[in-house]
């Protein structure tokens, strides 16, 4: 039986008894059951630092994997039973924006399919995973391999493409070249892969944490910095490990502070 006093009014991360509208009047719209969901960074910025009050009631998550329970009449790429990644990037894969990788049919429409108490909520990201189930558009889901490990492959709703994509698709990493990459969590060590797919010749790891040093090694990191263990700027560090200065520098952390500091190593 529910129980009332489980079920939350305020700003919170997951809404334990939260209800969904009817799918058939989604016509789009698949119904997952998200089972493993990563914390990224983006959640925790928009639950501690939005400041908005049109923002919220929201539920978060993004970085999740999942399974279809039903689908709505017009869905044709996917069924009940399917293993799918929420995308918060939704791609209709015919539209001209579509073929540079930035189709944003979906992310002006705020559907707010997620209701508590008789109150709408706002979908994180069109996607919303932090919940028992959510409804999202069949343009925001990837099919995966059936014997996929969801909790595994959770990571690539966000995290791994986003580091990956960074060294690979943005800042076009060069073969022969030299990187940093500051932070060495999923983002990071997906950089840290990405900047060896790429063909960097020197790759160094800056973390506060050496007991992600070795991990870093796996994923093709060279050298390995820790802050601490040096009273002067890691700027100054670098240029001086390098010669005077990397060819990429990929922040990884999420501080500003850090960013800045990464633009006098270049």
């Amino acid at each position: 039986m529910e129980d009332s006093s489980l079920l939350l009014s305020c700003k919170q991360t997951i809404i334990f008894f939260g209800t969904l509208i009817d799918l058939v009047s989604y016509g789009y719209g698949l119904k997952i059951h998200p089972t493993p969901n990563a914390l990224c960074y983006s959640d925790l910025y928009c639950l501690f630092k939005v400041v908005e009050k049109d923002f919220f009631p929201i539920v978060l998550g993004h970085e999740a994997a999942g399974i279809v329970e039903s689908v709505g009449p017009g869905v044709t790429e996917f069924q009940p039973g399917d293993k799918v990644i929420p995308l918060y990037l939704p791609q209709c894969g015919e539209c001209r924006f579509c073929e540079k990788q930035c189709c944003f049919i979906l992310t002006s429409h705020h559907h707010r399919v997620l209701t508590c108490n008789g109150h709408k909520l706002r979908q994180f990201m069109d996607i919303s995973t932090f919940s028992e189930y959510t409804v999202t558009h069949q343009m925001s889901v990837a099919k995966v391999d059936p014997d996929a490990p969801l909790d595994k492959v959770c990571l690539l709703g966000c995290g791994v493409p986003t580091g990956y994509g960074a060294a690979v698709n943005t800042a076009k990493v060069e073969p022969g070249s030299t990187c940093a990459v500051f932070g060495l969590g999923a983002v990071g060590l997906a950089a840290v892969m990405g900047c060896k797919a790429a063909g960097a010749k020197m790759i160094i790891a800056v973390d506060i944490n050496p007991d992600k040093f070795e991990k870093a090694r796996e994923f093709g990191a060279t050298d390995f910095v820790n802050p601490k263990d040096y009273d002067e700027p890691i700027s100054q560090v670098l240029m001086e490990m390098t010669g005077g200065g990397v060819d990429y520098s990929l922040e990884c952390v999420g501080d500003v502070e850090c960013m800045v500091g990464e633009f006098y190593e270049i």
